[in-house]
C-alpha cells in the first residue's frame, strides 16, 4: 500500500510539516529506513540518529526542536503509538480463515464443532473433544482425546494439545506449543542387588488455559502429575518457555523468552518472569512480582511488587550494594593511606 505523508498524517490525527505529497509505503527503525519509509523517533537522546535517516518522513513528537533530513515530518502526540498504528495501515492483510473443515482433517465422529469453526489440512482432532465457535485451528494441530478448545481461538499451525488439555477463549497458541506432555516425575534408587533403578511416576492431570492468554512458539506447557498446571486469564507468554508440571499462575503475568518454571511453583498475579530466568519448583511468588534476566530463583518471594536479578537472586538494591563493595573497598584503601601519609607529617612535625 501506498499513501502520501499527508494522508497518514490525517488518518493519525498527527500534523503535517515539509513535503505532503511524498509516498510512503512502509515503515522502518531509523538506521534501516530506505526512501519511501516512514520513520519514528520519541526521544531527543536519539537526534543524531534522526539525522542520519534516509526515512522519507518521519513521527516527532510535538516539542521536537532539532531539524531532520526528511522531507515530511507528521507531528503527533505519541510517536510510539502512532509508528503502531501506521505499521497496520501498511500491513498486507491478515490471512482470511473461511469456516469449514479441510477435506485432509481427520476429526473423530464424537467431537462437537462449534458455529464458524475453521479446522485445517491434516489436522487431527480425537473423540469427545469440543472447539468452540468461531475458533481456528490451523493445519497439521493434534488435538488428543477429551479437549475444549474456546470460543474465537486461534491455534497456528503444528500445535499439540495432548489428551484432557482445556484452552479458553480468545487464545493465541503459536507454532509449535505444546500443552499437557508429561512433567519430569521419576522415582529412583537401588534395588536389594544394588543395581540402579528409574521408575517413571505417571502423570495423570491435565493442563488448563484461561481466557486470553498468547503461548509463543515452542513453548511447552506440562500436565499435572494429578490436578491440573494452570495459566490464568490474560498471561502472556513468550517463545521457548517451560512451564512445569502443576505450576499454577494466577493470571495478568509475563513469562518472557527461556524462561522457566520448575514443578508445583505458584506465580501471583501481574508478575513479570524476564528471559531465561529459571524459578526453582514448590515455591511461590507473591503477586506483581519481576524476576530479572538470567536470575536464579530458589525460595519464595513474600514481598509483592518485588524485583529481583542474580542467582540466587535478591533484590535490586541488594546487588547494587554488592556490586559497589569494590569500589568502596578501593576509596577506603585510597582514604587510608592519604590518613597515614597525614599521621606520618604529624609525627614528624
Amino acid at each position: 500500500m501506498t499513501i502520501t505523508a499527508s494522508e497518514l498524517a490525517a488518518k493519525l490525527g498527527g500534523a503535517i510539516e515539509g513535503d505532503g505529497s511524498v509516498a510512503l509505503s512502509a515503515v522502518g527503525g531509523l538506521e534501516e529506513a530506505r526512501p519511501g519509509d516512514l520513520s519514528f523517533c520519541k526521544d531527543v537522546k536519539y537526534v543524531k540518529i534522526v539525522a542520519g535517516t534516509k526515512a522519507s518522513a518521519i513521527l516527532l513528537p510535538l516539542d521536537w526542536k532539532d531539524h531532520v533530513p526528511c522531507a515530511a515530518v507528521i507531528r503527533v502526540d505519541d510517536p510510539n503509538d502512532a509508528c503502531m498504528k501506521a505499521a497496520e495501515i501498511f500491513a498486507p492483510p491478515a490471512p482470511v480463515r473461511t469456516p469449514g473443515v479441510h477435506p485432509t482433517a481427520v476429526i473423530d465422529p464424537s467431537v462437537k464443532l462449534g458455529k464458524d469453526v475453521y479446522v485445517g489440512a491434516y489436522t487431527v482432532i480425537e473423540k469427545n473433544t469440543e472447539i468452540g465457535d468461531g475458533a481456528i485451528i490451523d493445519a497439521q494441530v493434534f488435538i488428543g482425546e477429551n479437549c475444549r478448545v474456546g470460543a474465537k481461538t486461534l491455534v497456528y499451525p503444528q500445535v499439540t494439545l495432548r489428551e484432557g488439555t482445556i484452552v479458553g477463549k480468545d487464545c493465541i497458541i503459536h507454532c509449535g506449543v505444546r500443552l499437557g506432555g508429561d512433567g519430569y516425575g521419576f522415582n529412583n534408587g537401588r534395588h536389594p542387588d544394588g543395581s540402579i533403578f528409574i521408575e517413571k511416576i505417571p502423570q495423570l492431570g491435565i493442563v488448563e488455559i484461561g481466557d486470553g492468554v498468547e503461548i509463543g512458539s515452542n513453548t511447552t506447557i506440562d500436565r499435572a502429575r494429578i490436578g491440573r498446571t494452570y495459566v490464568g486469564p490474560m498471561t502472556k507468554i513468550d517463545n521457548l518457555v517451560q512451564v512445569g508440571h502443576n505450576v499454577k499462575i494466577a493470571g495478568y503475568s509475563g513469562l518472557i523468552a527461556q524462561s522457566g518454571i520448575a514443578g508445583s511453583t505458584q506465580i501471583g498475579m501481574g508478575c513479570l518472569i524476564w528471559a531465561q530466568a529459571g524459578i526453582s519448583g514448590h515455591i511461590k511468588i507473591a503477586d506483581g512480582v519481576q524476576v530479572g534476566p538470567q536470575a536464579g530463583v530458589p525460595q519464595s518471594i513474600d514481598e509483592p511488587g518485588k524485583y529481583v536479578i542474580g542467582t540466587p537472586a535478591q533484590s535490586l538494591r541488594d546487588v547494587a550494594a554488592i556490586s559497589l563493595a569494590p569500589k568502596m573497598i578501593s576509596k577506603l584503601r585510597s582514604d587510608v593511606k592519604e590518613l597515614k601519609a597525614d599521621v606520618a607529617a604529624l609525627k614528624g612535625a
